[in-house]
């Protein structure tokens, strides 16, 4: 890896740790707030501050993740957002409406950061100058989509989760939920990770985030 790509992904992960996790958990407690539950901001995190939502672990992985792929994937996350489902307006809906408000503000990133990449990208001269800015904006975009689409996926912990769960009729729910929240971690895992190299959820997630992508920047 090149010293301008290790620079661009240095940069990206900043950003992502102060303002991509930031925005995504604090769009959470806001949707939770406004629903009526104040679980988050009494714990402090209806906040953008970046400091109040880090978690070492998921930091550390989205670092490790963006090197380890050359910037072609990172994964990682914040500290979980306090939410009382008790207390949401609602019900299923309520928190269902929670759980989409974190990816969604990463498609929101996405297409904030998608609007000065295609502008530079159509002007030739900014990427004979200024690579690195080209560089930042196309991993910051990829990036917010591969959270936004993972977060969607329906598995818990996942935030997809709560939007199956509001989506399926009672007794649905009550069959399937305590067993996708027991193995759910597990399930990820197999779903990602087998078979090795060539895994059911890159062969499914890969081509979405490319045609978002795509879509976004254009070409």
């Amino acid at each position: 890896m090149d010293s301008e790509t290790l620079i661009s992904i240095a940069i990206v992960v900043a950003i992502m740790l102060l303002v991509g996790f930031p925005v995504h958990e604090f769009a959470h407690a806001f949707a939770a707030y406004r629903l009526g539950d104040g679980t988050a901001k009494l714990f402090g995190r209806l906040s953008l501050n970046p400091i109040v939502h880090f978690d070492p672990i998921g930091g550390v992985l989205l670092a490790a993740s963006m090197i380890a792929s050359s910037g072609a994937f990172g994964f990682g996350w914040a500290k979980p957002t306090p939410v009382n489902p008790n207390n949401l307006q609602g019900g299923r809906q309520g928190e269902a409406i929670v759980a989409a408000a974190g990816p969604l503000s990463n498609l929101v990133l996405a297409l904030a950061g998608a609007i000065p990449l295609r502008f530079a990208l159509a002007n030739p001269e900014i990427q004979i100058n200024a690579p690195i800015i080209v560089d930042v904006l196309q991993l910051f975009v990829y990036i917010n989509i591969v959270l936004m689409l993972f977060n969607f996926i329906p598995i818990p912990p996942l935030d997809g989760s709560k939007v199956l769960f509001a989506a399926l009729d009672r007794q649905t729910e009550y069959q399937i939920r305590p067993f996708l929240e027991q193995y759910g971690f597990l399930l990820l895992i197999a779903v990602f990770f087998l078979p090795p190299g060539n895994s059911i959820g890159g062969q499914l997630l890969f081509p979405l985030i490319d045609g978002i992508y795509g879509f976004l920047v254009g070409g």
